[in-house]
């Protein structure tokens, strides 16, 4: 009775363990969304002291939120590797308006 208490158990047990494959992030690059009227002048920013010497400065930028402009502030940032380069966002003019194209480590 007791060896079969603990076959039951032992199978119960594997029964719970259920393994769940981990999902790879899908990143949907979506269509830039032209903007009107162009962005305002960019803001002058203080820049804080450096946190340390391998970070780089970010500079801030106008962002579109749905109705209206709104100032990200600028910041400290880590790059990835050894050379990685930031590459600045900006806002870029088109026909039908101004879309943003995001900065990135190059």
């Amino acid at each position: 009775m007791l060896r079969r208490s603990f076959v039951f158990l032992a199978a119960a047990a594997s029964a719970a363990c259920i393994v769940v494959p981990r999902r790879r992030a899908v990143i949907v690059e979506s269509e830039p969304v032209a903007v009107e009227p162009a962005p305002p002048a960019e803001r002058v920013e203080v820049v804080p002291v450096t946190p340390g010497p391998e970070y780089i400065w970010i500079k801030g930028h106008w962002a579109w939120r749905g109705r209206e402009y709104v100032w990200v502030p600028g910041h400290w940032d880590r790059p990835p590797h050894r050379r990685a380069v930031w590459v600045p966002g900006h806002w870029e003019r088109r026909p039908h308006g101004s879309v943003w194209i995001e900065g990135h480590w190059g």
